[in-house]
């Protein structure tokens, strides 16, 4: 790989910081939402609760579309004017959802707040420029896990905010978090593609890239392994305060229960980053996955059965989102392990595919609420078995075993130049 100058102006730190806090605009525009729901669909006169899914939908629907192109300007003019850009759009769209209207108007700005955020996935473009199998592997896990603070504050502070000012204040809290972090990448981010790889923006090299991306084996079914796995958080999100109000009838615990599960998701990608150089990738997700599904598969049991209990609710899904974690954050770097030359486009193809597909998938799901956790469960223990088909496919029938690099043996580091280790 090209030596750039990122790895001599910010530090290894510094960057997994800002690269998460950069991917944490993204999810607390869904999670600190989710305490205002029933607030939003009572002042805007919605008629049917369900519909209040509708504002994550939106959102996700905007953000998977926006991944179609955020990732390929940033092949050609460069990751960091169109990161900076896209979260000035950002920081736009949250101000004008705060002064919407109608619920019509909110669902509108929502789409085009969801079309800025996907700018953020130019930083799996940037992440992709400067590392390489394991140690792309081990930097995304420490991005997740301060990414995920997120998921963990974001509800309480939501429920803050409604405590001391109208819902329409969450918006503008996200703008102002979104022009934070413009400002930091601003002052500290430089340019990470290197001029040779830069694509003209011609009919024949997008679609040749788009070729590349969608051709190749691990990196088009690890993608859909993503999209499904990436419904059942998308289900959860939608119903989880369904779930707390309707089923347990605890609305108030909602956040504190949430931000629990979520540290497992956390601890878990900790422990990624810390053991993925040693193991690889495919041993730790494969294994994580097969557990996901035998997890999910006792939630459908003891659920189906009438028997669960807040308890077995918040324990279960706790598992659940630590096997979850521990697999997508590795699914996500194979996927990109072989198609770098094109990162920007594979990352969106690859983060359109996810997240809108994923978006379907959750809204499918979440649909299903009927007053009991069974959906949820059933839904989540169908997707991984779907993920399991497609990483059959994307390993050709063959799980658990160490690759060895077949593209870009070098990994630039700092000035050190390593070889790849097996993945």
């Amino acid at each position: 790989m090209p030596q750039t100058r990122a790895a001599h102006s910010i530090g290894f730190l510094e960057f997994v910081v800002l690269a998460a806090a950069t991917m944490s605009t993204q999810a607390i525009a869904i999670d600190a939402m989710l305490p205002a729901f029933p607030t939003i669909v009572r002042v805007l006169n919605v008629a049917d609760p369900n519909h209040g899914q509708w504002i994550v939908t939106a959102y996700m629907t905007g953000m998977g579309i926006g991944q179609l192109f955020w990732g390929v300007l940033s092949d050609r003019f460069g990751r960091r004017p169109i990161l900076l850009g896209g979260l000035t759009l950002y920081v736009a769209a949250a101000l004008l959802c705060s002064f919407s209207g109608s619920f019509q108007a909110l669902l509108g700005w929502r789409f085009v707040h969801g079309l800025a955020a996907a700018c953020v996935t130019v930083t799996r473009s940037v992440v992709r420029d400067l590392y390489s199998g394991r140690q792309m592997a081990r930097v995304m896990s420490l991005t997740f896990v301060v990414f995920l603070t997120v998921p963990i504050l974001a509800p309480s502070l939501g429920q803050l905010i409604l405590f001391i000012a109208p819902w329409r204040f969450i918006f503008v809290v996200f703008a102002l978090f979104a022009a934070t972090v413009a400002t930091w990448g601003f002052l500290r981010l430089p340019e990470t593609l290197h001029p040779e790889y830069r694509l003209t923006l011609t009919r024949t090299h997008v679609l040749n890239a788009a070729k590349m991306v969608l051709g190749n084996r691990t990196s088009i079914f690890y993608a859909l392994a993503m999209m499904v796995m990436f419904g059942t958080i998308m289900a959860y999100v939608g119903m989880v305060a369904q779930i707390f109000s309707d089923v347990f009838h605890r609305p108030k615990l909602m956040p504190s229960m949430f931000a629990l599960c979520a540290i497992f998701m956390g601890m878990a990608a900790y422990l990624n980053s810390r053991i993925v150089e040693r193991l690889g990738m495919r041993l730790i997700s494969h294994t994580a996955l097969s557990l996901f599904i035998a997890v999910t598969g006792l939630h459908v049991v003891i659920a189906a059965l009438g028997v669960e209990q807040l308890w077995t609710f918040v324990m279960l899904q706790s598992i659940t989102m630590a096997t979850f974690s521990l697999s997508v954050s590795n699914f996500g770097a194979m996927a990109m392990e072989p198609v770098g030359k094109v990162a920007g486009i594979a990352a969106s193809l690859q983060g359109f595919i996810s997240t809108f597909g994923g978006a379907l998938v959750g809204v499918f799901i979440g649909q299903q609420f009927n007053g009991s956790t069974v959906p949820l469960a059933a839904g989540q223990m169908i997707c991984g078995i779907a993920a399991l088909g497609f990483v059959l496919l994307a390993e050709q029938g063959r799980l658990f075993r160490a690759h060895h690099p077949s593209s870009e043996p070098m990994i630039t580091k700092g000035a050190q130049i390593e070889v790849a280790r097996p993945q």
